[in-house]
């Protein structure tokens, strides 16, 4: 692999324009930091603290059914046999806004994101893990990515952009590994 290769279409995983485009941004309502407006955007503190109380419970829980029980009460699209790691920190604004695939496995400590917080916007992206995907441990998956079945993704990676089908990328940020 180049190592001066650019974050394109030409390496084989979607561009970073794709991820934005499926990003919605909303205006904020005052002069302050994104985040302070979060209880706005984000549909009020009671929701905020019922997402972040059942997460955290997800989080610590080792049976997976009970697990993806507590998803799907959260709003995830969770397949019947989608595994999630203990301690996975899910989007506690949108965990709606989350798909994960049948026989998918999400390791340890993974962060997946539906928004993004800067100085001056909020924005808003679904992530859609596919079937038979592998996400090692530690890896932080940002909003608007898309992640194709059967794509394996090693650990401590930043999955900031679309994964084909069947590649198998890795790295902050990601690059093809299985060239």
């Amino acid at each position: 692999m180049n190592a001066d290769l650019k974050p394109t279409d030409t390496d084989g995983l979607g561009s970073t324009a794709e991820r934005k485009a499926r990003l919605c941004s909303a205006p904020l309502p005052g002069p302050h930091n994104a985040l302070w407006y979060f209880p706005q955007l984000a549909g009020g503190y009671p929701r905020i603290i019922r997402n972040a109380a059942l997460i955290q419970l997800a989080r610590y829980t080792p049976i997976i059914p009970l697990k993806n029980a507590i998803y799907r009460l959260l709003g995830v699209k969770v397949a019947p046999h989608a595994s999630v790691g203990l301690m996975v920190m899910f989007d506690i604004f949108f965990p709606e806004d989350i798909t994960l695939g049948e026989n998918c496995v999400i390791g340890y400590n993974t962060t997946i994101l539906c928004h993004e917080v800067t100085r001056r916007e909020w924005k808003r992206g679904p992530v859609v893990i596919g079937p038979d995907v592998t996400i090692g441990a530690n890896c932080t998956i940002l909003p608007g990515v898309v992640i194709g079945a059967g794509a394996t993704v090693s650990a401590m990676s930043l999955v900031n952009r679309d994964v084909p089908p069947g590649a198998f990328v890795g790295g902050v940020p990601i690059r093809r590994l299985d060239r």
